[in-house]
């Protein structure tokens, strides 16, 4: 795990060549049957060094199906205090945001609705705060039928 922050630390300095090599490095070591926190963190983001929302969606779903996996006790293990169900929100509002942006309009809503399913799942403060004006936004561009990348997404410009 703290080679993942030193990566995702070069990406959001602006090193995302370096970033994503890093943690694509760490995949590859991880295998795809490596521990689910991992592949679920690193898929996470490496989907968020990705401008192409193709890509991006691809590394989505590997973070969704490894949170599927990870159990409440490994999360515990590793980090007392967030919950796994926390994780969805972001997961799935990931997800609705690469749909939307490849013109895929009803995947996009019916992962709007499950990432807002789990925002009870929220914390309070700045965190949860950013995740449900993100959902909102995201929900407004499904709605408008937008496929242009919000300029507050996380990850890379294109």
């Amino acid at each position: 795990m703290d080679a993942i922050g030193r990566a995702v630390t070069e990406g959001h300095r602006g090193d995302t060549d370096s970033a994503r090599r890093a943690l694509l490095g760490l995949w590859t070591r991880t295998g795809v049957t490596g521990d689910p926190l991992h592949r679920c963190t690193l898929a996470h983001h490496l989907a968020d060094l990705h401008t192409d929302p193709a890509q991006a969606l691809a590394w989505d779903i590997r973070a969704l199906d490894a949170a599927d996996a990870v159990t409440e006790q490994r999360l515990q293990e590793h980090h007392a205090g967030p919950r796994l169900r926390g994780f969805y929100p972001s997961l799935h509002l990931n997800l609705a945001d690469d749909y939307r942006r490849l013109g895929s309009f009803d995947a996009a809503a019916g992962h709007i609705a499950a990432a807002r399913e789990h925002v009870p799942d929220l914390p309070e403060g700045p965190y949860g705060d950013l995740l449900r004006t993100a959902i909102d936004e995201v929900a407004e561009a499904v709605a408008r039928r937008s496929t242009a990348r919000r300029a507050s997404a996380p990850g890379p410009s294109a």
